[in-house]
């Protein structure tokens, strides 16, 4: 493993977790990461909710279980030698109906089987012991669930990787790579190559995964398709009415989560997100449209077999979207006293979301290999959770390094 020169593209969390990696492991390697914005984590990694899973929903013995209970434990590990802030609030799953009790049933099985420490079924009686003005039937509680900031270990990781003499190399966009005689070239947008040839690459492109993996000869397939996610901060005199996370039951019919209260790590409290599909792959502020991003999901087929299997998901989700009352409403079917909270836009998020050609949403990380070229093509939440644990997989398992 000698002086073996790895690239990264992408400089989210998942990018620097890999290079990050490789250079404890590998000490004596050189890593280069490559990031087309000004600064790290400028993307997914800052816009989402900050939450460190427990993995109470992921199918046992798959990789987003194996690799989110991991990654919680690595993610908790790195905020105390650190220094960076980490709150274990705990997050109550709550049951309204006796329908949705029998799926938060399953859920605690697969939660017992992830071996989430401390999981447990609180009954009606017991919901306000943990959370005083929250109501349901029945309620899954995970006290060990936690809130952290993402873009703060993101920078963290940066200065590391600078410490142990890896390379950053901001504002420039990779759009493809090219493999000969194992030597990988790394082309920018502006038609210049990258001085340097690589022996091994790894792409975290979030947004652009897709398009980078087939620029670079690999399968079009799963794409991404955005959908956005916005959250609101309530109003400041209210936010102790939750203490910490309340979530609904997933219902299998859906494809997104609905509505919940997340507590942020600044004290603030926040409802959200919809979910709702973006006219842009990057489109934070809700206002610029991008003509390629729509033309790109408007063309797939992928696409409209989904929207035809949901369309009544998509009309609840644009309730929310359209009206803040009826976001507000929505949350307010867990915590009565806050039916009438006033509410202020707070982060956009944008799910890279890969969808396949049939329609399906990809539930499992996506990590394809070419050569010497490793796509992760999909890193959902909790990907952000799993970073450290995806980190580990790759350079460990994934990458043949000879």
């Amino acid at each position: 493993m000698l002086n073996k020169h790895y690239a990264i593209i992408g400089g989210g969390i998942n990018g620097l977790a890999v290079a990050r990696q490789l250079l404890l492991d590998y000490p004596d390697a050189r890593v280069t990461v490559f990031e087309k914005e000004t600064d790290v984590a400028m993307h997914q990694s800052s816009h989402n909710s900050g939450v460190v899973h427990a993995g109470l929903y992921y199918e046992p013995g798959g990789l987003k279980a194996r690799l989110c209970r991991r990654g919680a434990t690595l993610v908790q590990q790195y905020c105390t030698e650190n220094q960076i802030p980490y709150d274990e609030c705990g997050k109550v799953v709550v049951a309204l109906t006796k329908d949705e009790e029998g799926r938060l049933d399953a859920i605690y099985k697969k939660s017992m089987a992830n071996q989430v420490p401390d999981v447990r079924i609180l009954q009606a009686g017991e919901i306000q012991d943990v959370e005083p003005n929250c109501i349901g039937t029945k309620a899954l509680y995970s006290p060990r669930t936690a809130i952290v900031s993402y873009g703060a270990i993101a920078k963290k990781i940066a200065e590391e990787i600078k410490q142990k003499n890896g390379t950053l190399v901001l504002g420039r966009k990779v759009i493809n790579l090219t493999e000969k005689n194992n030597k990988v070239s790394v082309h920018f947008d502006d038609h210049e190559v990258y001085p340097t040839q690589f022996d091994y690459v790894v792409t975290c492109a979030g947004l652009q995964s897709d398009r980078l993996a087939s620029n670079s000869g690999d399968i079009a397939t799963p794409k991404i398709v955005p959908f956005f996610g916005q959250y609101y901060v309530i109003d400041e005199q209210f936010k102790n009415h939750v203490k910490g996370l309340i979530y609904p039951v997933p219902d299998p019919k859906y494809p997104f989560l609905g509505v919940h209260f997340t507590k942020r790590i600044d004290g603030q409290m926040t409802i959200g997100p919809n979910a709702f599909i973006s006219f842009g792959r990057e489109n934070y502020t809700g206002n610029k449209f991008n003509l390629t991003d729509i033309y790109d999901f408007l063309t797939y087929k992928g696409f409209w077999k989904f929207s035809s299997k949901n369309m009544p998901a998509a009309v609840r989700e644009l309730r929310t979207v359209l009206s803040q009352t009826n976001f507000v409403a929505e949350a307010a079917k867990y915590v009565p006293s806050l039916a009438d909270v006033s509410v202020e836009p707070a982060t956009r998020g944008i799910r890279a979301q890969a969808m396949e050609a049939d329609g399906s949403l990809v539930d499992d990380f996506v990590i394809h290999k070419q050569g010497n070229i490793t796509h992760i093509r999909n890193a959902p939440s909790p990907g952000a959770t799993s970073s450290l644990a995806i980190a580990e997989y790759i350079v460990r398992e994934v990458m043949s390094h000879h």
